[in-house]
C-alpha cells in the first residue's frame, strides 16, 4: 500500500492548500501564512503534480477549487482541524495556565458564579474560561479539560467522573409567594397554583409530571402553564412571582439561603441520578486543570 509520506509532498502543502481553498486565492493565502503568490502557487502546483489532478482552476484574478479540489478541501480541512486541536492541547498543557470549563448556563449563574470570589482566592494563577452552550458539547471532540454533567457515569465512556451533588428537586416559589400566601398543605394544592414548565430541548430534565408521579398524583392531571427553555429564565420568572416552579437543589440552594426564593412544600424528589464533574480519560490534565477539579469537588455538597 502507498504510504502518506510517499503520496503527498509535505505536510506543509496541505496547509496551503487549505488556506488558498479557503480563500480562493494565492494571494490572499500568502499574505494569510507570511508567504509569497509565487511560493503559494509553487507550492500548490507540486501537490497538483504528486496527486496527478488539478486542484483548481485558474481564472483572472481570481482562484476556485475543481470537483476533485473540493472534496480533497473539505477532507484536509477536518484534518487538520483535528491537528490543530491537539496540539493546541498539548501546548496548553506544557505552558497554559488556562482552564476551560464547560457547563450549563444554569450552573455557571447559580452555582458556579456565586462561587468565583472563593475561586479566585484559592487559585489565583488560573485564568478560568466558562464555556456554556444550549446542549453538552463533546469533551474530546472540543478540546475541553472539563465538564459539569448530569447524568450516571456510564453516559461518558471515555470520561472519567467524580460526583459533585446528587439531583435533589423540590418546588419553589418567591420568597414574597410564601410571605402573602404561606406554604401549601400538599402536592396536590400545586395543581391550584400556576406551575412553570423548563421544556429542555436537548438535556433530559425532570418534569413537573415526574415529580407530582412520585407524589402519586397522575401526569394527566398536571396543568400545562407557562413554558421556558431555559431554566435561568425558570428562575427569574419565579422571582418576578410569574407562578411555582421545580428547584434544583444544588442550583438554587443559595437564592432560598438567602431568601430570594423558598421552599413551597416539605416533598423532595431524589432521582438517583447525579451531577459530575468530568474529564478525558485519554488526556492528561494539565496542572491548572487538575487544580480546577479539585476545587470543584473540595466545593460539593457533604452529601454527594
Amino acid at each position: 500500500m502507498e504510504t502518506l509520506r510517499h503520496l503527498l509532498p509535505s505536510p506543509s502543502g496541505l496547509v496551503v492548500f487549505e488556506a488558498a481553498g479557503r480563500l480562493s486565492s494565492f494571494s490572499a493565502a500568502g499574505r494569510d501564512l507570511g508567504m509569497s503568490q509565487a511560493a503559494v502557487s509553487y507550492a500548490i502546483a507540486r501537490l497538483e503534480a504528486q496527486l496527478g489532478t488539478a486542484l483548481f482552476l485558474r481564472e483572472y484574478r481570481r482562484v476556485r477549487l475543481t470537483e476533485a479540489g473540493q472534496r480533497f478541501h473539505a477532507d484536509v480541512t477536518i484534518g487538520l482541524s483535528h491537528i490543530q486541536r491537539s496540539a493546541q492541547s498539548l501546548r496548553s498543557l506544557a505552558t497554559g495556565s488556562h482552564v476551560t470549563l464547560s457547563c450549563s448556563t444554569a450552573f455557571a449563574a447559580y452555582w458556579m458564579v456565586p462561587r468565583m470570589e472563593l475561586f479566585r482566592a484559592a487559585l489565583p494563577d488560573v485564568d478560568l474560561r466558562i464555556q456554556t452552550s444550549d446542549r453538552d458539547l463533546d469533551l474530546v471532540g472540543e478540546g475541553i479539560p472539563l465538564g459539569v454533567r448530569g447524568g450516571y457515569p456510564t453516559d461518558w465512556p471515555a470520561c472519567q467522573t467524580e460526583v459533585l451533588a446528587p439531583e435533589r428537586i423540590y418546588p419553589v416559589c418567591s420568597a414574597a409567594h410564601l410571605d402573602r400566601f404561606g406554604p401549601v398543605d400538599g402536592p396536590r394544592d400545586l395543581l391550584d397554583l400556576p406551575l412553570i414548565h423548563l421544556e429542555e430541548p436537548f438535556r433530559s430534565a425532570t418534569t413537573w409530571q415526574d415529580w407530582f408521579a412520585a407524589q402519586g398524583i397522575a401526569a394527566s392531571s398536571v396543568p400545562r402553564g407557562l413554558q421556558i427553555n431555559d431554566y435561568v429564565l425558570v428562575v427569574q420568572s419565579v422571582i418576578e412571582g410569574q407562578g411555582i416552579a421545580l428547584g434544583w437543589d444544588h442550583l438554587i440552594e443559595g437564592l432560598v439561603r438567602k431568601r430570594v426564593l423558598a421552599r413551597l412544600t416539605g416533598q423532595v424528589l431524589a432521582t438517583g441520578k447525579d451531577f459530575h464533574v468530568i474529564w478525558p480519560r485519554a488526556v492528561p490534565l494539565s496542572q491548572p486543570a487538575a487544580k480546577v477539579r479539585d476545587w470543584l469537588l473540595d466545593q460539593r455538597t457533604p452529601s454527594a
